[in-house]
């Protein structure tokens, strides 16, 4: 059976699993809409949880960039497992036992003040769209390959598929979809993992065939390390050393603090321990959730290192017509392309762009039969072009793996993009709905009018979502860096000092929220759409990427809202209380002084 076939099968199937399942479990409350209830088991939430924090970005993306960066991707490793941590460890089992439903219900409440609440709405709106935006791209990415149709028809496919679930099954349908997702994405990232490490390297355990010596064609040992093949490789085609970094000491610190308190902030995986039965359940999930996290992440350098050894291997300096059947499949979905610069039919790969911008084709034909461009070539000599996003995609093509393994990783790029789309539009659907309409605009809204209203804005909020993903503004992992960046500056610092600081008061917190938002949001246009030719270290504030400077709008965030509150009348009596009761565990007495 051939992959196109597979593909079809494998994926067509996924989805019939995933509409089943958000047709069995419609919903006909908002508490079934917006937490499923509060009955999810810990480790089924644990499960859902993983397939709703591991997005396109962990799954198509991360390895990419691990691919193409190296030592200096470790951020993204660090920074999203040690923010999940921060996350289990500091806010969860706390915001469980406030007992609301949504991020700006805890920080209304908490705050005593709409006007918080609806700060906190925006906050929401600018985080969620920001990461929505990857996980449209990465599922039209899939599709362009994979079925065959353009990128932007592959995000509308998407998009019909999560409004079956988000829409009629609510979190209910969302949180046992996505433990159906994550079994199929962590097969999916795994089997060829496993595959390749036993190909290159003898190890089943990819884990360890990242640190391992390769094997030659006839399965001896050459003792040539991986690590060691691929900085050899690199550093020919003028790139950096592989296992050295080239990011500033203060730019690594930064980025990887960005993206812990961004993971601790963002409402999406925050809402998810409201749907465990207890505050207990809530910190038990969570830890269920690291473990399932940690299979994919702990994989995914191997994955990254494997893939960059054969391609360079499989593709510079051969023939444009040797080049093997992967290469011109994913040329004709628009994600590589190659300019034959010095004519001379052969594909030469060095570090640099090959030409300016990304690939315009003319529709037309070379002589090699390669897809010519309009794009102005660059003095690099370079030649092809390649979307760091489809390396995962197509690194079970590029290692010769079976057609049903391709077919698996099809349909584990689905799940992961999707699972994490159904997640954000139902925190967005759920902010409008309920944080806007239900608790300020129409508090007299019935049950029923509320749940209808939160599935006309989870319907308008896919469309948003869908041109986001149609027209994104970067990589996948880039674009969700910065989700992360503005969810650290403006959720962690008001959520943290909600719980454990009770003189923080409302001012401070809405001070806090907007100088965070605002700073960070303005830095990340700047740089990236402004003003792109600025977006270089030596015009960075303290050396801090765009990527990174969530942390110094966290900062910001944290001295803005100490200073107001303490200018400010401290919160009313009841809500310190209110601080003083989350804080203590269930059935905890006083010290006593022996």
């Amino acid at each position: 059976m051939d992959i196109q076939l597979l593909t079809y099968l494998f994926v067509g199937g996924s989805f019939v699993l995933y509409i089943a399942i958000a047709i069995a479990s419609r919903v006909g409350s908002t508490k079934e809409f917006y937490v499923a209830g509060g009955g999810v088991s810990p480790i089924a939430n644990g499960a859902a949880t993983a397939a709703d924090w591991m997005s396109a970005a962990s799954f198509i993306s991360m390895a990419g960039i691990i691919a193409y960066s190296g030592y200096d991707a470790s951020v993204y490793l660090m920074g999203w497992t040690g923010g999940y941590v921060l996350l289990a460890m500091l806010l969860a089992p706390y915001l469980r036992k406030f007992g609301k439903f949504t991020v700006p219900d805890f920080i209304g409440d908490r705050y005593y003040s709409n006007v918080a609440r609806t700060v906190a709405v925006i906050c929401v709106i600018f985080v969620s769209f920001t990461y929505v935006a990857g996980q449209m791209r990465g599922t039209g990415i899939v599709f362009a390959r994979f079925l065959e149709v353009d990128v932007d028809i592959g995000v509308a496919i998407g998009m019909v598929i999560v409004f079956f679930y988000a829409v009629l099954g609510g979190m209910k349908g969302i949180t046992y979809t996505q433990v159906a997702q994550y079994c199929v994405l962590i097969f999916a990232f795994t089997v060829p993992a496993i595959f390749l490490s036993i190909m290159m390297t003898g190890h089943i355990l990819p884990q360890t065939g990242f640190g391992a010596t390769l094997l030659d064609a006839a399965g001896n040992d050459t003792g040539v390390y991986l690590l060691t093949r691929l900085d050899q490789l690199v550093t020919e085609l003028g790139f950096s050393a592989y296992t050295s970094g080239t990011k500033s000491t203060i730019d690594v610190f930064f980025i990887t603090a960005a993206l812990m308190c961004g993971t601790a902030g963002l409402p999406h995986v925050i809402v998810r321990f409201f749907t465990v039965p207890r505050v207990r359940d809530a910190r038990v999930s969570a830890g269920w959730a690291l473990f399932f996290i940690a299979i994919l992440y702990t994989s995914a350098p191997a994955v990254g290192a494997f893939a960059r050894v054969n391609l360079i291997e499989t593709v510079d300096n051969t023939a444009y017509e040797s080049l093997p059947q992967w290469f011109h499949n994913w040329e004709n979905s628009g994600l590589i392309a190659w300019t034959d610069k010095n004519a001379d039919g052969e594909v030469q790969m060095s570090a640099g762009d090959p030409f300016q911008g990304a690939p315009v084709y003319t529709g037309e034909r070379g002589s090699h039969g390669e897809r010519l461009l309009s794009n102005a070539p660059t003095d690099n000599p370079g030649e092809v072009y390649i979307d760091r996003d489809i390396i995962v995609l197509a690194n079970p093509e590029i290692g010769n793996l079976p057609a049903w393994v391709v077919a698996l990783v099809a349909a584990g790029g689905v799940a992961a993009a999707l699972s994490t789309a159904a997640g954000l539009l139902l925190v967005i659907s759920s902010a409008i709905s309920h944080d806007l309409l239900k608790k300020q605009l129409k508090p007299d809204i019935s049950e029923k009018g509320e749940l209808l209203a939160a599935r006309l804005a989870a319907a308008v909020a896919i469309v948003i979502a869908g041109y986001f993903g149609i027209n994104p503004p970067g990589f996948v992992a880039q674009v969700v860096a910065f989700a992360f960046g503005l969810a650290a500056s403006s959720f962690f610092p008001v959520i943290l000092m909600g719980i454990f600081y009770k003189r923080m008061n409302k001012e401070g917190a809405i001070a806090g929220m907007l100088v965070g938002l605002i700073f960070t949001f303005s830095y990340i246009v700047y740089f990236k759409f402004v003003a792109p030719e600025m977006n270089t270290p030596e015009h960075w504030w303290f050396g801090v990427s765009p990527e990174g400077i969530g942390t110094l709008g966290m900062i910001f965030n944290f001295v803005v809202s100490l200073v107001v509150c303490r200018f400010t009348a401290p919160p009313p009596a009841e809500i310190q209380q209110i601080v003083e009761e989350i804080r203590v565990p269930r059935g905890a007495g006083t010290a006593v002084d022996h």
